[in-house]
């Protein structure tokens, strides 16, 4: 199974992205998590020197709650698609965030000869992705750098569903239930 999981800061993708790992047993390539870690000093458990590196360069745009540039990303996702632990399945949660890296990613599994199953994309209400971002008071969740997201979100999402629903590969999920409902909500329409 290879997924992709797509929604705003707040949207409940980090909790879908870890119990559909489970589930299908597969790895969960996290973006926000691995740069979170190269940031902020903790090191990265595949003990990838390339990893860490990008997420030095890419420290001050997440500082600002702006985007990664593009080519960091994707060199990043190249990287890490190229680890053994990825063979038989992945899920991707904080990436793509634009449709140009969506046409990428398909490129990337293209060149690898793998091919994506669904994007996954949990809908929320604004409001819902604000407050839940808040209530978990991660290092980089001021109030105006989750508002700041959450716009980014928008401006830059929009496209890469309408990428993903073009290519039928596009599932949307009310993400405002309980995270066991939404599970549940997902595999049912995986079926």
């Amino acid at each position: 199974m290879k997924l992709v999981i797509l929604g705003g800061s707040g949207s409940g993708k980090s909790t879908q992205a870890e119990r559909l790992c489970k589930y299908f047993e597969v790895p969960l390539i996290s973006t926000g998590e691995i740069l979170r870690e190269a940031i902020f000093g903790k090191k990265s458990d595949n003990g990838s020197g390339e990893l860490n590196e990008l997420g030095r360069l890419s420290q001050p745009y997440v500082e600002k709650g702006e985007l990664v540039p593009d080519e960091m990303m994707i060199e990043f996702i190249k990287v890490r698609l190229n680890q053994e632990d990825v063979k038989c399945g992945w899920i991707l949660e904080g990436y793509p965030r634009t449709a140009f890296q969506a046409e990428e990613l398909d490129f990337l599994l293209d060149s690898l000869e793998q091919k994506l199953n669904w994007a996954i994309y949990l809908q929320v209400a604004e409001a819902v992705m604000v407050s839940r971002s808040l209530g978990r008071s991660l290092p980089d969740d001021q109030p105006e750098i989750v508002q700041r997201r959450v716009e980014l979100f928008y401006d830059r999402t929009v496209p890469i569903l309408e990428y993903y629903d073009r290519r039928r590969r596009l599932l949307t999920i009310n993400g405002d239930y309980s995270p066991e409902q939404v599970q549940h909500n997902i595999l049912t329409l995986l079926g």
